[in-house]
């Protein structure tokens, strides 16, 4: 699965640590889903999104579909 959430948080001019406080969790762990490492509860890819002002399937999408 890959996502958007480094592109998003670096046009939005967050950096790790900013987007994990306002997400409540580490910076760790943004690092993590960013890179690939972690896939995100629903929960936090859900607030991700929101935080972005984008659709679920906009942020996180099958290997080469987007």
């Amino acid at each position: 699965m890959e996502n958007d959430v480094r592109t998003l948080r670096a046009d939005s001019g967050l950096s790790q640590a900013q987007l994990a406080t306002a997400m409540g969790v580490s910076r760790q762990t943004i690092n993590a889903i960013e890179t690939g490492r972690y896939l995100p509860s629903l929960p936090l890819a859900m607030a991700l999104a929101r935080h972005f002002g984008r659709a679920v399937e906009e942020v996180f999408h099958d290997d080469g579909s987007r």
